[in-house]
C-alpha cells in the first residue's frame, strides 16, 4: 500500500489515497479535457472509493450542464461532477457517473514523478497536431477513438 496525496495550488482541498497503485491511468485528448485542464491532453487516474479521504471545501460544476449540452462526445459524457478548489480553481478530483465507485483525479495534482504511467489512451482524434503524438505510445489498455472503437488493447 501507498500514501499518495493530491491538491490543488493553494493546499486548501487535497485527496489522499491509501491503497495499491491505481489499475487505471489515462491520457485524454477530448475538448471536455482540453478545457478543463487548459492544456493539449489530461493525465487522470481513477481511484477506489474506499482508499481515498477528501479534506477541504469544494465548489462544483456539473458536465455536461444541465441546461447547455454537449456538442462534442468526451470521455465523461455519461455526467460528471467537477470538484475544484474555491480560492484557487484547480481542479482536484471528479465522481464520473459511469464509475461510481471511483473518484477520478487530476494525476498533475499529485506532484509525484513516481506515479504510474498512463495505460489508456482516448479522443486521440481531437488532439492538437503539434503536440505529443499520443497514437505512438504504448498503452497497454489500448487507444480509444471518439466512436467508442479501440485499437492496439482493451475498450477504455
Amino acid at each position: 500500500m501507498t500514501t499518495r496525496k493530491a491538491s490543488c495550488n493553494c493546499g486548501q482541498l487535497s485527496v489522499t489515497f491509501d491503497g495499491p497503485d491505481p489499475e487505471r491511468t489515462s491520457l485524454c485528448q477530448c475538448y471536455e479535457c482540453q478545457r478543463r485542464t487548459g492544456s493539449a491532453f489530461s493525465w487522470q487516474t481513477r481511484l477506489p472509493r474506499e482508499h481515498v479521504t477528501i479534506q477541504g471545501k469544494s465548489t462544483q460544476r456539473e458536465f455536461p450542464d444541465s441546461e447547455k449540452p454537449s456538442e462534442f462526445r468526451s470521455c465523461d459524457s455519461g455526467g460528471a461532477t467537477f470538484n475544484f478548489c474555491p480560492v484557487c480553481g484547480s481542479t482536484v478530483f471528479w465522481d464520473l457517473a459511469i464509475a461510481p465507485d471511483f473518484l477520478g483525479v487530476a494525476v498533475g495534482t499529485f506532484g509525484d514523478p513516481t506515479f504510474p504511467p498512463p495505460m489508456i489512451a482516448g479522443f486521440e482524434a481531437y488532439g492538437a497536431s503539434w503536440a505529443l503524438n499520443v497514437s505512438d505510445l504504448p498503452m497497454p489498455g489500448g487507444h480509444y477513438e471518439h466512436d467508442g472503437t479501440s485499437h492496439g488493447g482493451a475498450r477504455a
